[in-house]
């Protein structure tokens, strides 16, 4: 199918029916719609296809179809095809693009030059200030910024632009929101921007779908900024996913003191682009706005090779490399917050603490903004500062700034 071109509803059917029977990825998907020259021959084909394998699968019914399109246009959202005039020019130009994207919102934004921001869930205070002006920056500059809606730098960025417009790529379906707690954040999302997902309606999210997820943020984007990312961690994947796909990468540098940096750091160390504001984006990606990635064909017209593996459900070799929680979700944060010791976590430390310990790193703040960040009054969080200088763990600056202190 060309660029440009529209799915009739039956031709919607039948491409949904096909990325939803099991065993089926996008690059299953192309092989298939290649070889049988359309998506309704080759769902007819794959009953047959499974038995020669020997391996029996589930093919998608036309009713199951049927029924998440309904729930999507409950939802006000649409189903939109590789084909689409609306589906993002960057995205449909990576290896195995979506051949299926759902989304709710502003429509319109997919078409605009994205730039994605990602960092670690238990992001400092800095490193949420830096984010916030980031954001803002870019999209007062015209850019959509998109993230993958965790805690953390993904939220932050998200917050900073809704009312110039940002993405957020979902792991599970439309609406199954991860973490619930950000439900309120998706509406806010949707009058400047949109979600975005390839998963079915009704899918709850498992650990291999982030790394899926991850490969959508940076495929939708022409740059991937990356802020505080710890040695082992999701930001890292989208990083790399960023690199093989073309995209320019963007680190921000912080202190060698702190873990969160440790990611970011090492990104610069193999010639990632340095940022330090906006422009420094703005300035690198100023080139690519007019042309854009190439576009990728998924026409069902275009040759298959022979060679071409059929059975390969997409899960990215990468998968495994995140660290997980025992739900299966991804997990971007030490086993216990910078400057409490483990068995002060498990004990059970005051939550107040807990949140000024993990906002605090090396990186001199002031108390007004470690508040801000903690959402908790300014009296309370210099009573707990107070507290961990009594500790030790407190180091005060010139200004009335401070910081954790060296161990």
């Amino acid at each position: 199918m060309s660029g440009g071109a529209r799915l009739s509803e039956s031709q919607l059917l039948d491409w949904l029916r096909l990325i939803r029977s099991e065993s089926v990825g996008p690059k299953t998907f192309k092989a298939l719609i290649n070889r049988f020259g359309g998506a309704a021959a080759a769902v007819d084909a794959l009953p047959e296809l499974a038995k020669q394998r020997g391996r029996p699968m589930r093919v998608a019914t036309r009713a199951e179809c049927e029924r998440e399109l309904a729930e999507l246009d409950a939802l006000g959202g649409r189903m939109v095809a590789a084909g689409d005039d609306h589906y993002p020019k960057a995205l449909r130009a990576i290896d195995a693009p979506p051949p299926l994207i759902a989304v709710m919102g502003d429509i319109a934004s997919l078409s605009r030059p994205v730039v994605s921001i990602v960092g670690s869930r238990n992001a400092s205070a800095a490193g949420l200030a830096f984010c916030e002006r980031l954001a803002r920056d870019l999209g007062a500059a015209g850019f959509v910024v998109a993230s993958g809606l965790a805690r953390g730098i993904d939220a932050k960025a998200h917050r900073s632009t809704l009312g110039t417009g940002t993405l957020a790529v979902l792991a599970g379906g439309l609406d199954r929101i991860y973490p619930a707690e950000h439900i309120p954040l998706s509406r806010d999302i949707l009058a400047r921007g949109a979600l975005i997902s390839e998963m079915p309606m009704g899918y709850e999210p498992r650990g291999r779908d982030f790394p899926r997820r991850n490969r959508l943020v940076s495929g939708l984007a022409l740059g991937v900024v990356v802020i505080e990312a710890a040695r082992k961690s999701g930001s890292l994947i989208t990083a790399r996913f960023a690199s093989e796909q073309g995209r320019e990468v963007f680190a921000v540098p912080g202190s060698p003191l702190d873990p969160r940096a440790e990611g970011a750091n090492g990104l610069l160390r193999e010639g990632a682009t340095l940022c330090t504001r906006a422009a420094d984006v703005i300035d690198a990606l100023a080139p690519l706005i007019e042309s854009g990635p190439r576009p990728m064909r998924l026409a069902e017209d275009a040759p298959a090779e022979a060679t071409e593996p059929l059975w390969d459900e997409l899960e990215p070799d990468y998968a495994n490399e995140t660290p997980r929680t025992e739900s299966g979700h991804e997990m971007d944060e030490p086993a216990s917050p910078p400057g409490l010791s483990p068995r002060e976590s498990r004990r059970g430390a005051e939550a107040g603490k807990i949140a000024m310990a993990r906002l605090l790193g090396p990186t001199p703040m002031s108390p007004d903004d470690l508040a801000r960040a903690a959402d908790m009054p300014i009296a309370e969080a210099r009573a707990i500062l107070l507290d961990m200088e009594l500790d030790g763990r407190l180091e005060r600056h010139v200004g009335g700034l401070v910081s954790l202190a060296p161990e």
